[in-house]
């Protein structure tokens, strides 16, 4: 007799050989955010009618990003992850083109435009992690989505290398060329997510579920859409107006290129064991540490303004940034079934860069008007509300297995 169906199959080594593809379509859609958080600020304050307006460029990337989520998750929902993340890619390569010509010809408006569509890539390459879990057994999903984020180590080194290689081509233009870089390296990322596989998804998957509203009302969901905000949100606020205020410390532009590209390895370079720690010590621990870490990125930034302090505040942050966002993905995993995941992997992720879009716009008002001991102050108080949060999801969850113990299910 044979063993019956599981509603879910999993494999393991088909998994395996999509999260390799998706690791390096990563590495290539992480150099546009690297290029556009290493460079965006400096050239916001030299186009923008107002030193206030300076970060607004990396506000509109944010903003793209929660824009675009949602749309990402009904596209993968009706014609498969593989030609939402094409669609991605092509707005990273026009996010590339149009920052060139917004630069050449000195539009803020435009350079604007520019990142927005820069943050659609970003939404699409934000859903390469959950796309790693697809097929995958629940004891791999963690680290399938650990690995993937991994990497980003290698954007940590390709953008703001980009950066660095292509700056000053087309002087007095700084950053012109490094942006139609990235418009190629966009496109490079394009054909290799044509041959990943990511099929339309089987008509049993596009029905059926569970109502959006009753899965959302999960205490662990709540959790990691709490944390998972927190994580990111504060990483962007310190991140963007980091480059910014080294300058204003008269930093140098190379010390600056250096501070973020060692903030984003560390960000993606602890994904090589960040899977292992969630399988061993369970999610909401890695995410406590995350969080706490980021408290200490801040106390670190608000201790001095030497290049150094930057430097370990940002390698701080960007550890902080993996074990947070990193293990609350994978408490979001863990609140719903597999003809759900798209629409609550999209919407936990219109929650994340939503609230996060509202936040970034504020970086520069405090940068400029407060100063960088205000930007980290900022941190302390999200961090604390995300470890209350995971403390109530825990107690809930310890009450429920009790009850479950004391009153069981008779039909189970």
């Amino acid at each position: 007799m044979s063993e019956p169906t599981s509603p879910e199959s999993f494999d393991d080594a088909r998994a395996r050989a999509t999260v390799w593809r998706l690791a390096a379509a990563q590495a290539l859609g992480g150099a546009n955010s690297a290029v556009i958080f290493a460079t965006g600020a400096i050239v916001g304050a030299t186009l923008a009618p107002s030193a206030s307006l300076a970060t607004v460029p990396l506000s509109m990337y944010v903003v793209g990003l929660a824009a675009a989520t949602l749309p990402v998750g009904i596209i993968s929902r009706r014609f498969g992850r593989r030609v939402a993340f094409i669609i991605g890619s092509g707005a990273g390569a026009l996010c590339g083109l149009l920052g060139a010509i917004a630069i050449l010809q000195a539009s803020f408006v435009l350079f604007c435009v520019a990142t927005l569509f820069g943050g659609f890539y970003g939404a699409a390459a934000q859903s390469y992690r959950f796309a790693a879990a697809d097929g995958a057994s629940p004891a791999y999903r963690p680290k399938a989505v650990s690995w993937v984020m991994a990497g980003g180590v290698f954007a940590g080194v390709l953008g703001p290398q980009l950066v660095q290689w292509t700056m000053d081509i087309w002087s007095p233009y700084l950053f012109s060329f490094s942006f139609l870089a990235q418009a190629v390296v966009a496109l490079i990322a394009m054909a290799l997510l044509s041959t990943v596989d990511a099929p339309k998804p089987a008509p049993a998957d596009m029905h059926g579920g569970r109502p959006l509203v009753e899965i959302i009302k999960q205490p662990r969901f709540v959790a990691a859409a709490i944390c998972g905000v927190v994580s990111y949100a504060m990483m962007n606020l310190v991140m963007t107006s980091a480059p910014l205020a080294m300058k204003l410390c008269g930093l140098s532009l190379s010390d600056s290129n250096f501070g973020i590209q060692w903030h984003v390895v560390a960000m993606y370079g602890p994904s090589f064991f960040t899977g292992a720690l969630i399988t061993r010590f369970g999610a909401p621990k890695v995410v406590a540490v995350g969080l706490l870490l980021e408290a200490l990125a801040a106390i670190i930034g608000m201790s001095g303004v030497t290049a150094m302090h930057f430097w370990v505040g940002l390698v701080v942050l960007g550890v902080g940034w993996n074990f947070g966002f990193v293990g609350a993905s994978a408490l979001v995993l863990e609140t719903h079934r597999p003809q759900e995941r798209n629409k609550v992997q999209a919407f936990n992720d219109f929650l994340v860069f939503g609230l996060m879009a509202i936040g970034s716009f504020s970086s520069g008002q405090l940068l400029a008007n407060y100063g960088w001991n205000a930007v980290n102050a900022v941190v302390f108080p999200p961090v604390v509300l995300g470890l209350a949060v995971l403390m109530i999801a825990g107690f809930a969850k310890r009450r429920a297995l009790k009850q479950a113990q004391a009153f069981p299910d008779p039909a189970i």
